[in-house]
């Protein structure tokens, strides 16, 4: 293994950064990075780097894999916290009835417990409440532009949708809609709703979409989906789990020949000072 130790120069003096790349396995090529505190304390995530840190450095804007403060999220946090200030001193009440969160030095919100069933409590419900309310038409249209990115700020690919729910076989419904926004439509549609997903199933939408539009089911016509689709559905699947196991085993056995490394250069230096001692 390739070690490469420096400063940090995003973390408090003293602090330093290492990069370890791996020469074998199905991993060589690939890097891991740790941090030393002063004291020389080794930490392998970030979790950990801010539970040490505890409240003395905000790490919500720090890449633990480049060491550097991403400048977007630190000035998001800024008007973030601009507008927390100015919104607490307009004096508004809070109406928001989720369950209170507790902010602590873990990167992780961790809820609080909210008492309901005190027996002085009444129930009250509103009857218009419990109707479903009715759908914006298109609101799937809200999502076209979103993109998805990783820590390193990185645009991440996107799925591809099957060819028959491309927009070159006019599987979409409604104006101005591309595969990005069937992907959208389709992907809500399965986290809202516990219906089956079966499309458009009406022959009018076509001519006035406006009129019936379906808007529980995504903006595309009726599909089926084959035994064919499901059988190369579970063979990805399989392929993809297969690759991440092998990652997994050879992220394990280059731990554990560092943590191996680790305990051969310490009984070295162990050894040495006790010569030097003797001497």
């Amino acid at each position: 293994m390739e070690r490469k130790r420096w400063e940090c120069s995003a973390l408090p003096n003293g602090w330093k950064r290492e990069e370890v790349t791996r020469k074998s396995g199905l991993s060589a090529g690939k890097s891991d990075v740790y941090y030393f505190s002063p004291t020389g304390k080794k930490f392998r995530s970030k979790p950990q780097l801010a539970r040490y840190l505890g409240n003395s450095m905000d790490l919500s804007s720090f890449d633990f894999r480049t060491g550097k403060m991403i400048m977007s999220k630190l000035n998001k946090n800024r008007h973030r916290l601009r507008y927390d200030h100015s919104g607490q001193t307009r004096g508004k009440p809070d109406l928001n009835t989720s369950l209170p969160v507790r902010q602590t030095a873990s990167i992780f919100k961790q809820p609080v417990t909210k008492v309901t069933n005190h027996p002085n409590n009444k129930v009250k419900s509103d009857p218009q409440k419990a109707v479903d309310q009715p759908r914006q038409l298109f609101w799937e249209k809200k999502l076209s532009g979103l993109n998805a990115y990783d820590i390193a700020e990185e645009l991440m690919k996107t799925m591809d949708l099957p060819k028959g729910l491309q927009v070159s076989s006019t599987a979409g419904v409604g104006p101005g809609y591309t595969d990005k926004t069937l992907l959208s439509a389709i992907a809500s549609a399965l986290h809202t709703t516990s219906a089956p997903i079966t499309g458009q199933l009406s022959a009018a939408v076509e001519k006035n979409p406006g009129v019936w539009l379906n808007t529980t089911q995504p903006l595309c016509k009726a599909f089926t989906v084959t035994d064919e689709d499901i059988r190369k559905q579970e063979d990805l699947v399989y392929s993809v789990r297969k690759r991440l196991e092998e990652a997994l085993m050879a992220d394990m056995l280059a731990h554990v020949e560092e943590a191996t490394l680790d305990a051969a250069s310490l009984k070295e230096e162990a050894s040495c000072k006790e010569e030097t001692e003797t001497v």
